[in-house]
């Protein structure tokens, strides 16, 4: 369930261009979860405590930012990994594979460090979170190594063990044996645009590089996934900083360094960084079970726009329509249906498909979520038991969210018959069997061969249907209908700003 954060320019925009992963390989598919934490935080080491925080926040940047350095910098480490065969490195194949699936990204390998015999090593970074060894990285830094070892900032080389991986958020925590080593907390607030930000990592081996920036923005969604909500730094980062933190000027942890846009391979002063909220959440379910559970509620949905809005009677073209919901899901047995409006969750305001999925997902399964729900023109309350979302629902949230509306005028120049009538339209509906090509349907994604299911919510079964439903909302006023259309396997909301044929 998703819907992109940022707007459509800068979607677009970013579309264009590549997003690297800062490790030495890619994870292909990396979806992200960005929401307050559903689950209370692991005490890491009982009576241990954290690296003190500053005394006094520096106000100016002519302070200097090393007596933050002199302390955070101790906890972050550089993680060596080492892989049978060759070097992980991205090709042609990823890279197409990459581009279907995310419009345009690609990831960018490190490449690795030959080493003698059949093995080869690579680098990443990593820090820190407890007394007792437990230290979080990427998850594509670690993915599927032979043998991980943690470089400390004093030289010491250890080997760690991973304790657990979260590919949806490209988070993994991993564990050193030891009760002694320095560590640091994560931010317990988001930061502002603007807030100075110190990156530590291991850029290119280069262990203990710190670099200094500022949050440049926050919310980003570069296309990875469902949950994306990254903070952008323009602090310089680059492949084999993936893992390693960047601090607020209390010494506090706000991200965790994950990608960058980069035309060339090197940083060019956009960043991206998992939040300390996510980051926190997954680390802790991953210290307690090995893995990550989230919320899940059986339907797909799309964003609101304008025309959507105008055509439900909507005020503002904010939350996120559903359809249909899988047979026996939370979504099924709480009674929504296809058509419905999700504008709230918990007494929160729902912005989009995108804001919906984070916030679900960040819920516990069992969860109690009351819904305000949109439909017939009237708000209503729903309760939904939160199921847990199954591994291969998460594998396609990715697809979750990808809004398909159109516009076209009354005329919409298609021949239409009952689906019952068209060899593999099903029973269901009423079937496109022609566009014509100079009519406005043929520009807006109508194609012969699709179902259509409802028009303003009501299921429709002929043709006349279509057009007693089209009339009665014109008639009363309404200056866009919405209709549910069937295209193969996949349903979307269509919508049809009503204007002179």
């Amino acid at each position: 369930m998703t819907q992109h954060h940022s707007s459509s320019s800068s979607n677009k925009l970013l579309a264009a261009r590549r997003v690297t992963l800062l490790g030495y390989a890619a994870t292909l598919g990396v979806t992200m979860l960005f929401s307050a934490p559903a689950y209370t935080p692991y005490a890491w080491a009982a009576g241990a405590q954290p690296i003190e925080a500053l005394a006094s926040p520096m106000q100016t940047p002519a302070v200097g930012f090393a007596d933050l350095v002199e302390r955070v910098k101790p906890a972050v480490i550089a993680v060596q990994v080492r892989f049978n065969g060759p070097a992980r490195t991205t090709n042609p194949t990823d890279e197409e594979a990459f581009g279907r699936r995310f419009g345009g990204f690609r990831p960018f390998g490190f490449g690795g460090v030959p080493n003698t015999g059949s093995q080869t090593a690579a680098e990443g970074s990593g820090f820190f979170i407890s007394a007792d060894g437990y230290a979080v990285t990427n998850n594509h830094v670690i993915n599927n190594a032979k043998s991980v070892e943690a470089i400390t900032d004093d030289g010491r080389v250890l080997n760690a063990k991973v304790v657990g991986v979260d590919p949806k958020t490209d988070l993994a925590l991993i564990k050193v044996d030891g009760n002694e080593f320095p560590f640091v907390k994560f931010a317990d607030h988001n930061p502002r645009i603007g807030d100075w930000v110190v990156a530590v990592g291991n850029p290119f081996g280069f262990g203990g590089t710190v670099t200094v920036g500022v949050v440049s923005a926050t919310g980003r969604d570069i296309g990875a996934g469902p949950y994306d909500d990254y903070i952008q730094i323009d602090a310089s980062i680059n492949r084999g900083s993936s893992g390693g933190p960047t601090f607020d000027v209390n010494g506090n942890v706000i991200g965790v360094n994950s990608a960058i846009y980069s035309p060339s391979g090197g940083s060019v002063g956009i960043g991206f960084d998992v939040p300390a909220a996510t980051a926190q959440m997954v680390v802790t379910q991953l210290k307690d079970r090995g893995y990550v559970t989230r919320g899940w509620m059986g339907v797909q949905v799309q964003g609101v726009t304008k025309d959507i809005a105008d055509g439900l009677g909507m005020k503002k073209a904010e939350g996120a329509i559903t359809d249909e919901p899988q047979a026996g899901s939370p979504a099924a047995k709480a009674g929504l249906k296809a058509g419905d409006v999700i504008t709230a969750v918990d007494g929160r305001d729902i912005k989009n498909g995108r804001d919906l999925a984070r916030t679900i997902a960040a819920m516990a399964p069992g969860t109690k979520a009351n819904l305000d729900i949109w439909r017939d023109a009237t708000t209503r309350a729903v309760s939904v038991t939160l199921g847990q979302l199954p591994d291969e629902r998460q594998a396609n949230n990715a697809d979750y969210g990808q809004a398909q509306t159109n516009s076209a005028p009354p005329r919409l120049g298609l021949s239409l018959a009952p689906a019952g009538e068209v060899d593999g339209a099903g029973n269901r509906g009423v079937a496109i069997t022609a566009v014509d090509p100079n009519g406005p349907a043929a520009g807006h994604g109508m194609q012969t061969g699709d179902v259509i299911l409802d028009v303003g919510g009501k299921p429709v079964s002929t043709p006349d249907d279509v057009r007693r439903e089209l009339g009665a909302l014109y008639s009363a006023g309404r200056s866009t209908v919405v209709m549910r259309v069937k295209s193969g396997d996949s349903t979307r909301f269509v919508a049809v700003p009503f204007g002179k044929a």
